[in-house]
């Protein structure tokens, strides 16, 4: 592993110089007797005499120097031999690994800790190649830098390399190479850094496992994952392809809660074992055993490297939850749990792991949704599906205010007679992206994001204006009512009784010309708020219609205390009026015009109207209107149609 390349020269720091002190002694002769007798001249009398033998300690100038302080560095630089021998002593002597090195790169001088750390006595290092020695020819970019410095053009390198002794034993070593400016060589130095190296191999294993399961944690699995998108994205021995099983364990939150979660540790830690058994067992190719990672919670991946395609990742799941089916017996206590898995398999190439993760978390989800304990495969065409329903979502309550929205209006016709009696407002959403979209592609998101409320009291106003606008348009024409469907949250989330009383005092359309459209599902069972908004609604005057009747409770005996004047008949009831036999000719089906009568006459009974809808044969209208229903909607009559195409029905256009 290559260190830190430093990228400008630095000035070696002196070593500590050992202290001199030069005497120099004058003799009865020359200029120190000279001397001499002029420091005695100028003595106080009663000074003792000063010896001639006496030394004087002098300065590089000549100058007296205070006793103990070093003697200066001869005037040409040049280390004396007495401070050379203690800088040999202190190399030889010195912990820390060391070694002069010529511009040959051939060892001049090693240290004993030199020899003992590559396993060779110091003096048998004279002569042989540095690099051998620590292995600086491995990669190419350290034998470049390593060169530039024994040329002189790299101020230093700082490496970390794996050496091995001759004993069998490996260590880790920090090799520093530095210029030597005195002597046209490099110093190497080697540090054995291997107890810091196997420290930090512990910090980084407890920072990247769970402590709980002992498996890989969220960390430690993306930065797996991460370097094996890069890796198979641009290695060509391999498939070029991952999988993901992405699990989570059903109904583990009753585990914590029931049994405390030191239970629920325990189960994890068995539920990690069984899966590192899993992954065991189907080790694929060159990868080995796949990765088993505990994500948080009780949430756990599965990564294949190399993965040869679905078949191969879908086996693995499906082992996955039959190893988990099995009951689990902690400390006398056996506990049974499943887990629904999500399963990604792709070509790596283009493939982040951010992506990756999402298309696993959309997949595990769908596995929830279809009923847990099982494996689902990613689908392109769900996700798109799933997707727009996010972006559908996210644009809902803008779109009201941009007036992205807009009704159409579909005939609801007298059996008896083929009057126009009244309309059914249907919403259609014109969206900029996705073109128009009918009320099931985004009322159900509107209901649970709760913008059906601003929506519905949209639809509701919008809708009453019209109906009053053609009422005025044509006075002189019976007037038609104009039917609207209510969310049950509108009920619940509003104030419908005042929205609707409102609305009617604005528009100036009568109460008994609007009806309001509930699912079955909806109605019936309501108690509490919901049966008193209806009945006030009722009260005032509105019609209340079940939709789609007989497709959900079908409460009967409940139905005679719920404030309703409209009973509409599904369409499934009406299309099974006629079914194809071998000739291809069609022909009523007995137990469904049975069925429609009974409920024709009951609601007869009880005081409603009877509307069927998707009436879309002249043959289906001629047995409705035999059996006694009131009112007819579908095909056969008008598709939802614009505003002005109604006015002109009503004119007999």
């Amino acid at each position: 592993m290559i260190g830190t390349l430093s990228g400008r020269p630095t000035r070696p720091v002196p070593e500590p110089t050992a202290l001199r002190e030069r005497a120099v002694s004058g003799t009865s002769e020359g200029p120190a007797t000279t001397a001499t007798a002029a420091t005695r001249a100028a003595q106080p009398p009663g000074t003792p005499p000063q010896s001639a033998a006496a030394p004087q300690i002098v300065t590089e100038r000549n100058s007296p120097a205070a006793p103990g302080h070093p003697a200066p560095r001869p005037a040409d630089g040049h280390r004396t031999d007495a401070e050379l021998r203690d800088y040999r002593a202190a190399f030889n002597a010195a912990h820390l690994a060391l070694a002069v090195v010529d511009r040959e790169g051939l060892v001049s001088r090693a240290n004993d800790a030199l020899g003992a750390l590559v396993g060779t006595p110091a003096h048998e290092l004279t002569g042989q190649v540095a690099a051998d020695l620590v292995d600086l020819a491995s990669d190419a970019r350290t034998w470049h830098t390593y060169r530039e410095v024994l040329r002189g053009r790299q101020a230093r390198l700082r490496c970390t390399r794996r050496l091995k002794h001759p004993e069998g034993h490996s260590l880790w070593a920090q090799v520093t190479v530095s210029p030597m400016p005195d002597s046209g060589g490099v110093l190497l130095a080697v540090a054995d850094v291997s107890a810091r190296r196997e420290l930090q191999a512990r910090l980084r294993h407890v920072t990247m496992h769970d402590p709980v399961t002992r498996l890989p944690n969220r960390t430690l699995f993306f930065e797996r994952l991460t370097a094996a998108l890069e890796a198979a994205a641009y290695e060509e021995s391999g498939t070029g392809r991952i999988g993901l099983c992405y699990l989570d364990l059903d109904g583990f939150k009753a585990v914590n809660d029931t049994l405390g979660h030191r239970t629920g540790d325990r189960l994890l830690a068995a539920v990690a074992e069984r899966l590192t058994r899993c992954a065991d067992r189907v080790a694929y190719g060159r990868s080995g055993a796949p990765l088993v990672a505990r994500l948080g919670g009780d949430e756990f991946a599965l990564l294949v490297e190399d993965s040869t395609g679905t078949d191969q990742v879908a086996d693995l799941a499906e082992q996955v939850l039959h190893a988990l089916q099995r009951p689990f017996d902690l400390s006398g206590q056996r506990l049974s749990l499943s887990a629904s898995i999500g399963v990604v398999e792709r070509r790596a190439a283009g493939t982040g792991a951010t992506a990756l993760m999402q298309a696993a978390d959309t997949t595990l989800y769908w596995a929830k949704e279809d009923g847990k304990a099982r494996w689902t495969l990613f689908d392109p065409e769900r996700n798109a599906h799933r997707m727009t329903r996010q972006a559908l979502s996210s644009t809902l309550r803008p779109a009201v205010e941009r007036g992205e929205f807009a009704l159409e209006y579909q005939p609801l016709v007298g059996l008896a007679d083929g009057a126009l009696r009244g309309v059914e407002a249907l919403v259609r959403w014109h969206h900029p992206q996705f073109g128009t979209l009918p009320p099931n592609r985004f009322i159900a998101l509107a209901e649970e994001d709760g913008s059906i409320v601003q929506l519905g009291r949209w639809v509701l106003h919008t809708a009453c204006r019209q109906a009053r606008r053609w009422q005025l348009e044509r006075p002189d024409l019976p007037p038609v009512f104009v039917s609207v469907n209510v969310a049950v949250r509108q009920v619940w989330d509003s104030d419908l009784v005042a929205d609707v009383a409102q609305i009617l005092d604005e528009t100036g359309l009568a109460p008994e010309l609007l009806q309001l459209e509930l699912t079955e599902s909806a109605v019936m069972g309501s108690t509490g708020r919901p049966l008193q908004a209806l009945q006030e609604l009722s009260d005032m005057g509105v019609h209340i219609a079940i939709d789609d009747f007989g497709t959900g409770y079908s409460n009967l005996a409940y139905l005679s205390r719920l404030p309703v004047s409209v009973l509409k008949l599904d369409g499934s009831f009406v299309r099974g009026f006629q079914y194809e036999t071998g000739d291809g000719r069609g022909h009523a089906n007995p137990a469904d015009e049975t069925i429609v009568e009974a409920l024709v006459q009951l609601a007869h009974k009880l005081g409603l109207t009877v509307t069927a809808e998707c009436v879309e044969t002249a043959e289906q209208a001629a047995r409705l209107r035999r059996i006694g229903c009131d009112t007819g909607q579908g095909w056969l009559y008008s598709r939802a149609v614009a505003p002005d195409r109604i006015a002109a029905l009503r004119a007999g256009a």
